[in-house]
């Protein structure tokens, strides 16, 4: 992550335009109060137009624009938002505490007495997948296997990799994703599934097609952003190993961590928006169909909110982070959630892995979209599973 790049732009021009390839350029916004301005109004500043990435879809690929929730704008966002969150509520989200908190256990158990693991694979990315297979009530390896798929799909966001992979992974999850509808309604039962398929807001229902998308965004950001919430936090208190301590010294300081964990890692990279109408940043005119790209890790360590940015302090309060947008209508719906997990494995990992240490090369994810680690080999104290698994 360009850090030193970000914090000369902060200083000198916090709106710059950039050109991008072939296309239409961007603004690229490295300011947390250009951020937070416009993640906040979605009347001026629209998901929809041309999309949330680099890329702008093609005249073919337009209609996808108003199926998805990551870009579509009100007043229909809003109606959708309000039908999946009944599958988010805060009784259903606490009600998976416990387990998963058991099944944060028995992931650190399948690793504990081997000594050394690759702790992206085998124990962030395990977790979430499990925790959505879970709320979606399907086998717990099938989400393990759609995780695999979302790294496929993600890595074609860079311009090099094999964009043919990343479709025929999309296809994939599209077609479980129908065959769990198709399923999830002739035997409905007690998941977010079933939730999501009978919600009903103003007498509508999700679609087959908006069902299908909501599982591709659910998928995604569900796994994704925990995944590298937990890798990268963890790497981080290997990297200060006197915050690592003051943690384990004092348990109360875990939601303080886990809140700076998420602003030091900043799990997405960027979103785009597009103006809808002439406006202004910073002073700088902006035309109508101008599009700005909202850096987050940029915004989460802006000199004018954090002090000491560039320092992890693992009791930082406040932390108003950017982590899962700046409010508004795209707030991550799924921020209670990844705070759930986290708090769930962290403990798990740091109370009985004891000397954990990397063991070979960090290798980042190949994505201009999140910013996260592909692989972390690390080794630890071997020790016996707390448990039968």
């Amino acid at each position: 992550m360009p850090f030193d790049a970000f914090r000369e732009l902060r200083q000198r021009c916090p709106v710059a335009w950039h050109p991008y390839k072939d296309g239409p350029g961007f603004l690229a916004l490295t300011g947390y109060d250009e951020v937070l301005a416009v993640s906040r109004d979605s009347a001026t500043w629209s998901s929809q137009t041309a999309g949330v990435f680099f890329d702008v879809p093609s005249p073919a690929d337009e209609f996808q624009l108003s199926l998805m929730m990551l870009t579509m704008d009100p007043p229909r966002h809003t109606k959708l938002r309000a039908l999946v969150s009944k599958g988010f509520t805060p009784r259903r989200v606490a009600r998976l505490g416990d387990h998963v908190a058991d099944m944060a256990r028995a992931i650190v158990d399948d690793v504990a007495e081997r000594g050394e693991c690759d702790f992206v694979t085998d124990v962030a990315g395990a977790l979430p997948s499990y925790v959505i297979a879970e709320l979606l009530g399907i086998p717990l390896e099938d989400g393990r296997r759609l995780y695999q798929l979302t790294e496929i799909m993600n890595s074609g966001s860079v311009g090099d990799a094999v964009q043919t992979q990343a479709i025929d992974a999309q296809l994939q999850m599209f077609a479980y994703g129908t065959e769990l509808a198709a399923r999830k309604r002739s035997d409905p039962a007690d998941d977010i599934a079933t939730a999501l398929l009978n919600a009903e807001v103003d007498g509508e229902r999700l679609t087959d097609l908006e069902f299908n998308m909501f599982f591709l965004l659910l998928i995604n950001a569900g796994g994704d952003t925990t995944r590298n919430l937990v890798a990268a936090g963890i790497l981080a208190l290997m990297d200060h190993p006197d915050q690592q301590a003051r943690l384990v010294a004092d348990p109360s300081l875990l939601p303080t961590a886990i809140e700076e964990m998420l602003r030091w890692t900043s799990p997405v990279t960027v979103f785009v928006r597009t103006a809808t109408t002439d406006t202004e940043l910073r002073d700088i005119p902006v035309k109508a169909g101008d599009r700005a790209a909202m850096f987050y890790p940029s915004a989460n360590r802006d000199e004018n909110h954090f002090d000491d940015p560039d320092r992890f302090d693992v009791g930082r309060a406040p932390n108003a982070h950017l982590a899962f947008g700046g409010g508004g209508t795209h707030f991550c719906l799924g921020a209670n959630l990844a705070r759930v997990e986290a708090s769930a494995i962290i403990p798990e990992v740091l109370a009985r892995l004891k000397d954990l240490e990397l063991a070979g090369p960090v290798e980042r994810v190949r994505s201009n979209l999140m910013n996260g680690i592909h692989s972390m080999p690390v080794k630890f104290t071997a020790v016996a599973p707390t448990s039968a698994r």
